[in-house]
């Protein structure tokens, strides 16, 4: 079993979670989620600075899903200031069978999306702000940027298409 890698990364209200929870369903057993903020908020209650632990905890579990899964969906913010050198090593890991999808979304629309999140309440425009990284992406060979102009729909259906080809 060749276990295929997704990253799937954008800025805070940008869809992404939505879209991994959606894949991760679709996809059925043997995909494994591994979110960033249950890594770093949950699990290990940690900032997101250079050098948390949560860089190398989101890799161990990463590649152990290498050996146990047909997928393995990284879902986050994931800076590249950050998590570049650790989201590169994982793509060697996978050998190279992965996809990067960025969300790349005015932060207009991000403001939009995060309205409509059971935790809007948690954080408020000031943070979203804060947190905002333009221009994000990773620079990988097989990074889809996407816009919102695609519907969640037409994003969970251009992913599944690319898992069935062989990359």
């Amino acid at each position: 079993m060749e276990t295929k890698l997704l990253i799937i990364r954008g800025n805070s209200g940008s869809g992404k979670t939505t879209i991994a929870n959606e894949l991760q369903k679709k996809l059925g057993p043997g995909t494994l989620l591994v979110s960033q903020d249950t890594v770093r908020r949950d699990m290990l209650h940690v900032k997101d600075r250079q050098g948390n632990p949560s860089i190398d905890l989101i890799r161990i579990i990463a590649e152990y899903g290498k050996h146990t899964c047909e997928y393995v969906i990284v879902e986050g913010i994931l800076g590249k200031a950050i998590y570049q050198e650790m989201l590169h090593g994982l793509i060697h890991f996978f050998n190279h069978k992965a996809d990067v999808y960025y969300f790349d979304l005015p932060f207009s629309e991000t403001i939009k999306r995060h309205r409509t999140k059971a935790n809007a309440h948690e954080f408020g425009i000031e943070k979203l702000e804060e947190w905002w990284l333009s221009d994000d992406y990773l620079g990988v060979e097989n990074e889809i940027i996407l816009r919102e102009n695609l519907s969640e729909e037409a994003i969970i259906s251009l992913i599944l298409k690319k898992c069935q080809t062989k990359s």
